[in-house]
């Protein structure tokens, strides 16, 4: 029987989502509390997508297959019961056994949180504690430029090797919560994306908030394909993946 999770997880304590030989990870602690219920027999899961150390997530999937049928209810219930209280089950499903949580996504939402007010030392975990005034509006047209099918090397790992760097996003946007106009946060939704892309879009939309690019230097990044002409990675702490579409 195979199962669709969605969870959530802080990730300012793990080395990322990624089982790893040392450090405690997101996938590590799933499948390690998975394998217990399972009465000891090994259970690994399966993701929509890794993410790096001390990036969150709202809406992260994973499928994992059992041979017991278990009710839904009773087995989420279980997970929550014995999961670290930072990574939490949202729900779980039943679903056929061709489904991926990887290969049958559609499209990822992420988001970046920004602070650009006071320091909040509550907050350094969750949201960039960038502390300047940006130029919201020009940040705005130069996310307009993105949205589409583009070429996104120039955004991407320097030196992840990958056969296509083409990727398409549906929709970018900033929003300004309402009960505090310093807090912004940028929207990315497509349908894949590559590693550090958003962090670097991150990066170059800062950069052009200060003032120091034009909006319009967004096409021509692109159009170099090149990483070095990007400019900064935005740090991970100010990202989520916010949900996965199938």
């Amino acid at each position: 029987m195979r199962y669709l999770m969605t969870f959530s997880y802080d990730g300012s304590k793990y080395k990322g989502y990624q089982k790893q030989p040392k450090g405690m990870t997101i996938q590590g602690e799933i499948e390690k509390i998975l394998t217990k219920i399972n009465g000891n027999e090994k259970v690994s899961i399966h993701a929509s997508g890794r993410t790096d150390a001390k990036v969150h997530a709202y809406r992260q999937k994973a499928h994992f297959d059992l041979e017991k049928e278990w009710d839904v209810d009773r087995l989420r219930s279980s997970l929550n019961s014995l999961l670290p209280a930072d990574i939490y089950v949202r729900k779980l499903e039943e679903v056929e056994d061709d489904f991926h949580a990887r290969f049958s996504v559609k499209a990822k939402q992420y988001i970046y949180k920004i602070n650009m007010g006071e320091y909040n030392p509550i907050e350094k975990d969750y949201v960039y504690q960038y502390n300047q005034p940006l130029k919201v509006v020009e940040m705005e047209r130069a996310l307009k430029y993105i949205e589409g099918t583009h070429n996104f090397k120039s955004f991407t790992k320097s030196d992840e090797a990958k056969e296509d760097y083409v990727r398409t996003i549906i929709e970018a946007k900033i929003e300004r919560e309402k009960k505090d106009l310093d807090k912004i946060t940028i929207s990315l939704t497509g349908t894949g994306f590559m590693r550090y892309m958003v962090r670097n879009i991150v990066g170059v939309l800062i950069e052009i908030g200060e003032g120091k690019r034009k909006s319009e230097d967004i096409l021509n990044i692109m159009a170099c394909e090149d990483r070095t002409k990007a400019g900064i990675t935005a740090p991970a702490n100010g990202l989520y993946l916010n949900d996965v579409f199938y």
